[in-house]
């Protein structure tokens, strides 16, 4: 037995959480391979290692990617206002608030939104599970609920000015928009030809097929007294757009693959998706991006608060939140990562060809069971590495 694998058993057994995958590799070897617990617990059924989970915003990595790859073609570029590609993002209305009768108080933005902004998550476009000004002005208008799979869902007003702040958001749906209407395919189609069929990711979409589904562990939810309710949620194919957000299912070793090509300066196997330069743009910080807040939650069924990096020093690049020192579970200064709403987990460091990434299926999310076993997933790799 590994020392991953006995830390794994360990953590898990101290943090009860559902069943769970995880995997690691240095440049093009993985050096762990995991499938824990159950993927349903009534069913008594094993967690397999190929299990399909719902990856949410791990999807931002990849669509990011696909911009990236049309940057990198100089199709777009990263300072062109966004409304030049998605029309509906011309004329933007910043929310200020509410009059007494409930009606919001808009006015017209002073910037305009660039590719830059979406990318970094400083466009001004939040999540109403992190804002609740924008989950009251949805509820005053009538408009869609994100998950409805419309255009119309993602025209929500701006936090702030593009630029003034970092927030969290649908940004990267729009950065999914725009990718699909100037390359001409669905992000499905997109993400298949440049990026899932060159690095061997065979059980990854937005439509699940049957053996995708077969291969899906139950959700579950971590209820007030700490037990874990299951919450069944059949795998759907998207019915309206593709969520470029968080719409994408995958499988460890799938995710690994992707994760390998940026820790490995953006190839894998022969195959190359980006360009060694485009690899260390994506993971700089720029100084014009406004530094990363924690969000209190404002949907406490699906949420907890954002707040994934504590009193460390970090930064949000174009795609990936980046920390400038060690992290305390042995993550490498500039080192990237992010997560999925799900519980699941991943980051990369460059400097050592090293990627990770752990999935689960429970809500809400920043369990803090969830990220101890990630932790002990970290750090027992990172001391199989060092030694």
């Amino acid at each position: 037995m590994s020392s991953i694998e006995t830390a794994l058993r360990a953590a898990s057994a101290a943090h009860p959480i559902p069943g769970f995958v995880a995997a690691a590799a240095q440049g093009d070897a993985v050096i762990y391979r995991g499938a824990h617990g159950t993927s349903d617990a009534e069913a008594g059924a094993p967690m397999a290692p190929d299990a399909v989970f719902r990856i949410y915003s791990m999807t931002k990595a990849v669509t990011s990617t696909a911009l990236m790859q049309l940057v990198e073609r100089g199709v777009v570029a990263l300072d062109d206002p966004a409304s030049r590609y998605a029309g509906e993002l011309a004329d933007l209305k910043v929310l200020e608030g509410f009059a007494e009768d409930g009606t919001p108080k808009l006015r017209a933005a002073r910037t305009p939104v660039t590719l830059r902004h979406l990318l970094t998550h400083s466009s001004g476009f939040g999540y109403d599970m992190w804002n609740a000004d924008l989950g009251k002005y949805a509820a005053a208008v009538g408009a869609p609920p994100l998950g409805s799979g419309t255009v119309e869902a993602l025209c929500a007003p701006l936090a702030f000015d593009p630029g003034e702040k970092w927030e969290y958001g649908i940004s990267t749906d729009w950065v999914g928009q725009i990718v699909e209407r100037v390359s001409g395919q669905t992000l499905e189609a997109y993400f298949a030809e440049h990026i899932f069929a060159p690095l061997g990711m065979t059980s990854s979409g937005f439509a699940p097929t049957d053996s995708m589904r077969a291969r899906a562990p139950m959700l579950y939810h971590r209820t007030p007294d700490g037990a874990l309710a299951p919450f069944a949620m059949p795998l759907l194919a998207p019915t309206g757009i593709c969520s470029g957000g968080g719409g994408l299912l995958s499988t460890g070793d799938d995710y690994l693959r992707f994760l390998q090509m940026i820790a490995n300066d953006g190839a894998l196997g022969g195959a190359r998706i980006l360009k060694p330069e485009t690899v260390d743009l994506m993971a700089r910080c720029d100084p014009r991006t406004p530094a990363v807040r924690r969000l209190s939650t404002a949907a406490p069924f699906l949420t907890n608060d954002l707040d994934l990096w504590g009193d460390q020093e970090v930064g949000f690049s174009l795609g990936f939140l980046v920390n400038a020192k060690a992290g305390p579970d042995g993550r490498a200064p500039g080192s990237l990562a992010w997560a999925g709403l799900a519980n699941s987990y991943y980051w990369v460091d460059r400097g050592r060809r090293l990627a990770g990434v752990f999935m689960t299926q429970l809500l809400p999310f920043a369990d803090a069971d969830a990220l101890a076993v990630f932790g002990a997933f970290e750090r027992a790799v990172c001391a199989q590495v060092n030694v």
